[in-house]
């Protein structure tokens, strides 16, 4: 699984003419809703093509490239569908210089019947393939680090998973809204940090992950099948992609049952369910940085649930 970042172009108009053309120009442009952190367009260009692109600060286009990567490794797999990538690249503009990200236009389509089936399989065996060239010849972590929303998310590759998401994972958030803690919660993390052990279990093979599964970024293709969209990838224990699923609404029951059909838990669902919060523990203490003290309460009640 070697992969090979796509073309990153000094500016927009040399990567549609490297890419449509030399006559190639953008007919119109149109805003349309995206994420939190870019902004995104429907480019129509003079051929009739249609292009998704995503646009930052010039001084963000690693969020980009990022993304790029991620999108190449869940592709190679070949097991579940995502946006193919055009390009990545900044652009001086007129007034202000940006990066930007060129994917394939998805046009909305109705979903499938078995949609959340077909996906739940795909998912499962996209954490069943072979990452042994993503982490550098470890078993977790990924081969760069990346971003988890606006915020960086290391990747140094561990060779255990209880070292990885102790050290990538938790520490580096906590300490990033330490000042959203008193003495008695930092006693609480640090016991927490020093038992996970008591909690988390190495997973039986190491799976890539999206690393940021929530509904927002599952979107229907033109074959009425899921695809992934934005990820946060790295190598990991495939629970706690799962875990993210069920974090902000979850996923229909008829995923998670076909899912664990095609991957079982490792141990019983109720051992799953004893590690689930733990996994979305990160993903709290990532909202808290980004968004402020209202994730305080659910972060200090996780805390207390394993370490009180």
């Amino acid at each position: 699984m070697n992969i090979t970042l796509p073309a990153n172009y000094d500016s927009l108009a040399l990567a549609l003419t490297s890419l449509f053309g030399m006559s190639v120009s953008v007919s119109h442009a149109d805003r349309i809703s995206g994420g939190d952190i870019n902004k995104a367009y429907r480019l129509t260009l003079s051929t009739g093509d249609r292009v998704f692109m995503k646009a930052n600060e010039k001084g963000n286009a690693g969020f980009f490239t990022a993304e790029a990567a991620g999108l190449m490794a869940i592709e190679m797999t070949d097991a579940v569908r995502t946006p193919r990538i055009l390009c990545t690249g900044t652009d001086d503009g007129e007034d202000v210089g940006y990066s930007f990200l060129l994917l394939d236009y998805i046009e909305g389509t109705e979903r499938r019947s078995d949609y959340w089936e077909t996906f739940a399989r795909e998912l499962a065996a996209m954490h069943r393939a072979d990452t042994k060239e993503l982490t550098g010849g470890k078993a977790f972590g990924f081969f760069q680090d990346n971003y988890i929303g606006a915020r960086p998310q290391g990747n140094t590759p561990a060779s255990s998973w209880l070292e990885f998401f102790r050290g990538q994972r938790l520490a580096p958030q906590f300490r990033a809204a330490d000042h959203y803690f008193d003495s008695t919660d930092r006693k609480k993390i640090t016991r927490l940090l020093d038992h996970l052990g008591d909690f988390l279990v190495e997973p039986e093979a190491p799976s890539l992950l999206h690393g940021d599964l929530w509904g927002g970024n599952v979107m229907c293709g033109r074959d009425g099948k899921a695809m992934l969209i934005d990820p946060a990838c790295y190598v990991g224990h495939a629970e706690a992609d799962i875990a993210m699923t069920d974090l902000f609404g979850g996923f229909p029951r008829t995923f998670y049952d076909a899912y664990r059909e095609a991957n079982p838990p490792q141990g019983s669902i109720a051992d799953y369910e004893g590690r689930r919060d733990l996994y979305n523990l990160y993903q709290l203490l990532n909202h808290l940085n980004l968004f402020g003290s209202s994730y305080l309460h659910p972060v200090l009640s996780i805390v207390e649930e394993y370490a009180g």
